[in-house]
C-alpha cells in the first residue's frame, strides 16, 4: 500500500525502504523525537520528504491530489483541534469539510458510544477533558470512514484501562470494515497485543521491524 524508497526528511528521518501492507494494524513504537510523527505526515503528504519516494497504491503520493489524499489517508495528531461549539456541531463540521460521500453507516450517538462518551451530543465540546477530547477527535475520523487511520499516541491522555478499551474499538472497527491502521503508540503492552507488525523508530531510523 505504501512504500518508502531512499526516503529523508531534514535530520528528523531517513528510511532506505519499508512496505506497508493493506489492511493491517501497524504500531511504531521509539522514543520521543525519533522521527514517528515525521512518519506518519509523510504518509498523507502533510510534510514532503526532501529526497526519495513514497508510493501509495502504485503512483507517487506526490502526483495525488492533496485534499483527496487527505480525505482517504485521515490523521489524527497526539493534540486534535476541537471546533467552537457543541458535540453534534463538531460531527457536522467534520462531514462538511470531508464531503467525501461518506455513507455514515453510523449515527452520532452510536459514534459516541464506540469511544465511551457518556455526554449529550448538545453539550459543549470545548470543555471536554483532555483524553475526552482526544476521544471526540477519533469518533470524527470514524465519521469520515476514511481507507487509512493515522492514528498519533490516540490515547496517550487516557488511563490503562481506557486505552486498552478505545485501541481495541479500533482495531475491531479497522478489522470489520477492511481498513488499514497506522498508529504511534508509547505502548508496547498495547503494541504486542493488536498490531500484526510492530515497527521500532530512533533517531531517524528503523532499528527493528
Amino acid at each position: 500500500m505504501f512504500k518508502f524508497e531512499n526516503v529523508k526528511f531534514k535530520d528528523i528521518l531517513e528510511i532506505n525502504k519499508i512496505e506497508i501492507e493493506e489492511n493491517m494494524i501497524t504500531a511504531i513504537l521509539g522514543s520521543s523525537g525519533g522521527g514517528k510523527t515525521t512518519f506518519l505526515k509523510l504518509l498523507n503528504n502533510m510534510i514532503t520528504a526532501d529526497q526519495g519516494q513514497i508510493i501509495y497504491r502504485g503512483q507517487d503520493i506526490e502526483s495525488y491530489d492533496p485534499v483527496a489524499l487527505r480525505r482517504e489517508v485521515v490523521m489524527l495528531p497526539q493534540d486534535p483541534e476541537i471546533f467552537r461549539g457543541s458535540i453534534k456541531e463538531n460531527f457536522k463540521i467534520t462531514e462538511e469539510i470531508a464531503d467525501n460521500g461518506s455513507t455514515k453507516n453510523l449515527s452520532y450517538k452510536e459514534l459516541l458510544k464506540k469511544v465511551s462518551l457518556t455526554q449529550d451530543l448538545n453539550d459543549d465540546a470545548e470543555i471536554l477533558s483532555g483524553g475526552e477530547k482526544q476521544r471526540l477527535a477519533l469518533a470524527r475520523v470514524m465519521l469520515l470512514e476514511p481507507e487509512v487511520l493515522l492514528l498519533d499516541e490516540p490515547s496517550s491522555s487516557l488511563d490503562h484501562k481506557t486505552e486498552e478499551k478505545i485501541i481495541k474499538m479500533v482495531v475491531d472497527y479497522v478489522r470489520e470494515n477492511d481498513r488499514t491502521l497506522i498508529m504511534v503508540t508509547h505502548s508496547p503492552d498495547i503494541a504486542e497485543k493488536f498490531a500484526d507488525r510492530i515497527i521500532n523508530i530512533e533517531a531517524g531510523k528503523i532499528v527493528a521491524d
